[in-house]
């Protein structure tokens, strides 16, 4: 694995400004998002622009509908409010479907701590979507346990969130809880059964949708994990992002416990806070930290060419019951 290229904004890396999240376009750029205050006056406007009461913690594109050019924007936000937003042209959105996280429609396929009194909102902090079913999303949430969602419901939810749209309820199952926060969620693109986690114990967790307990839980760090994501090419590679400034990579195929490489990205141990691999070149590996940098990685043709019997080992892994 060598480092292509290491980019960086010194205007935002002088007033201390993280990367916190990493995109690749369609054409194979790279784009980065900072934390930073929204600037009312000067600059330039955004093509779509909404408010929301509380934080937004992911957003993700999904095809619109309908076949044509409309597309739809789902939001998460840290109240346990998720929305799907439909571009209508002019450089609007409007919001089209709503649905809340309540404390007490959570299904009860897993134990968990008692939510403080009077507490009925479920902080959601990641969403990841399947690749074979639309309609199928992983939340991560505050209290450390992922949820099976579904944007089919019909259940209304309840709840006293105000919304312009009536808000269902969208979790289908709860999975075991990580010891602290979720931040991250992968869906296998191989398997429709399989998604991982990462959370603020330094563990990513492998699910199957079928149990509550995961298959496997890996200890990467001793401080948080932020990031985790599948390979587009590999079906037992993924790669994880860590609070001591490494990025790691996994190869099941190769261990289950250990990874194979393990990348320094900050010198200092600052926080990787997000990666993303590259669909279309899929040697390439982009990393953003809290020194303000992404950096991206080219790796080598043993984490982009499948191995022997790779996706029947995938297969094997997903049939395994959790002990």
């Amino acid at each position: 694995v060598t480092c292509l290229h290491t980019l960086g904004y010194p205007p935002a890396q002088g007033q201390g400004l993280h990367v916190t999240g990493v995109s690749w376009s369609t054409t194979g750029s790279v784009a980065s998002r900072q934390k930073s205050p929204w600037k009312r006056r000067g600059g330039r406007k955004a093509s779509f622009l909404s408010s929301a009461p509380h934080p937004v913690v992911q957003v993700v594109w999904l095809p619109g509908p309908q076949h044509g050019h409309r597309f739809q924007v789902l939001s998460v936000a840290a109240d346990g409010k998720v929305l799907l937003w439909l571009a209508v042209g002019a450089g609007r959105l409007q919001l089209s479907a709503g649905f809340a996280l309540a404390v007490q429609q959570l299904p009860r396929s897993t134990k968990l701590k008692k939510p403080p009194r009077g507490e009925t909102e479920v902080g959601a902090t990641a969403v990841a979507f399947s690749s074979f079913d639309p309609s199928l999303f992983v939340l991560g949430t505050e209290g450390g346990f992922p949820l099976k969602c579904s944007l089919a419901t019909e259940e209304p939810a309840l709840t006293r969130m105000p919304s312009s749209v009536p808000l269902r309820a969208p979790a289908q199952f709860t999975f075991s809880p990580h010891g602290g926060p979720v931040y991250s969620v992968s869906c296998s693109p191989f398997h429709r059964n399989l998604f991982l986690s990462a959370g603020t114990d330094g563990h990513v967790h492998l699910y199957s949708m079928l149990q509550a307990q995961p298959l496997t839980s890996l200890q990467l760090s001793h401080k948080y994990l932020f990031a985790v994501r599948w390979s587009p090419v590999r079906p037992l590679v993924f790669a994880a992002a860590s609070g001591e400034g490494d990025v790691q990579l996994f190869d099941l195929q190769k261990s289950s416990q250990k990874p194979t490489v393990s990348i320094k990205q900050t010198q200092d141990e600052s926080p990787v806070y997000c990666l993303e691999f590259n669909h279309q070149q899929t040697q390439l590996l982009a990393a953003g930290d809290a020194k303000g940098m992404v950096k991206v990685w080219q790796l080598s043709s043993e984490f982009t060419e499948q191995g022997p019997r790779e996706t029947e080992d995938l297969d094997q892994l997903a049939a395994e019951v959790a002990t």
